[in-house]
């Protein structure tokens, strides 16, 4: 039996993302992206940006260039998203009536921003829905910024609403919220790793995609030259915080950002290993290398295999053999 069967017959099923998101919102550096993402294959996702990182004043116009780059042969992979304005915002129904009908079926999902709770997310879909079904495209992906106190307090909800696979932490509008409370610091390194408020808001995004089998995405990194932080801040919100995902807001930051947040080759060779012994015993529980493994860790080392396809991790031939087939 295929692990994808075998392993989560009576367990939720978790969604898988490239670890990577690159936010763009300027014609050229969205261009830029597309390139750099037709080099590196679908190792990272482009979010087209709307909202905050676009121009104000030529909405419309803006939102039919995300159309058309979209639906142009420069998007190779269909892993380019689109963060749209805010529910309560003018433009919101304007990009999803100038986008979604033109290019839905080769959009990976919808980001929202500023919503506060899950039956604002409700709403938001209802009007996405609506606006894709016209295109033929069906439960069409949807990501969430968690950014305020009120969407803070909220998240399980919100993330237990199956059309959301991801959800965003927007740090700094979330430290702004506080009205200095919370000092700037606190926005980045290392004081985002160390402020009580911030580490605990963290926490319960991740902690809410995981229950409901999502997928975190940790908050940007503002510097941009020096890999070494940023590698830093991957590897904390990775391994301390439990993130698999993370925003690169400079071209810069993605190659980084890919080889520290997805599976070490080593992770990969150990879990192939393991789950060819598990398989070959028909998934009983088995003794590898003088450890007892079962279905819970097997569960595990499957995870890892599915992250790293999702990435740029070469993968073993052994490996791809496992995956070939997948229903997940």
């Amino acid at each position: 039996m295929h692990p994808s069967q075998a392993l989560f017959q009576d367990q939720l099923t978790p969604v898988f993302l490239p670890v990577c998101d690159h936010y763009a919102g300027s014609e050229k550096l969205m261009r830029k992206s597309m390139a750099l993402q037709q080099t590196l294959g679908a190792a990272f996702d482009i979010t087209f940006d709307c909202e905050d990182g676009a121009a104000t004043g030529n909405e419309a116009e803006h939102a039919r260039l995300v159309a058309d780059l979209l639906n142009s042969q420069e998007n190779r992979h269909n892993r380019i998203g689109v963060r749209v304005h805010d529910l309560h915002h003018a433009a919101f129904e304007q990009d999803l009536s100038i986008i979604l009908p033109a290019a839905a079926n080769k959009l990976a999902y919808v980001a929202l921003p500023k919503v506060d709770s899950a039956p604002q997310v409700t709403a938001a879909i209802k009007r996405i829905n609506l606006h894709a079904e016209t295109a033929g495209r069906k439960h069409l992906p949807v990501h969430v910024l968690i950014e305020s106190h009120e969407a803070l307090a909220n998240v399980m909800a919100i993330a237990a609403i199956p059309q959301v696979e991801c959800l965003s932490f927007g740090i700094m509008d979330f430290v702004s919220a506080h009205f200095g409370a919370i000092p700037a610091s606190a926005m980045r390194s290392p004081g985002q790793f160390e402020h009580p408020l911030v580490v605990r808001a963290k926490l319960e995004i991740a902690a809410a995609c995981h229950r409901y089998g999502k997928v975190p995405s940790h908050n940007v990194t503002t510097e941009i030259k020096d890999s070494s932080i940023i590698a830093n801040d991957a590897k904390r919100a990775k391994n301390n915080l439990g993130y698999t995902r993370m925003w690169s807001i400079h071209p810069d930051q993605i190659q980084t950002i890919i080889t520290t947040m997805a599976p070490q080759f080593d992770e990969v060779v150990e879990a192939t290993d393991i789950l060819m012994a598990a398989q070959q015993k028909q998934w009983a529980p088995i003794q590898f290398q003088g450890k007892l493994h079962d279905r819970a860790s097997y569960r595990y080392y499957w995870t890892i295999l599915k992250r790293a396809a999702s990435g740029a991790t070469n993968l073993p031939a052994m490996a791809q053999a496992l995956l070939k087939g997948d229903s997940l």
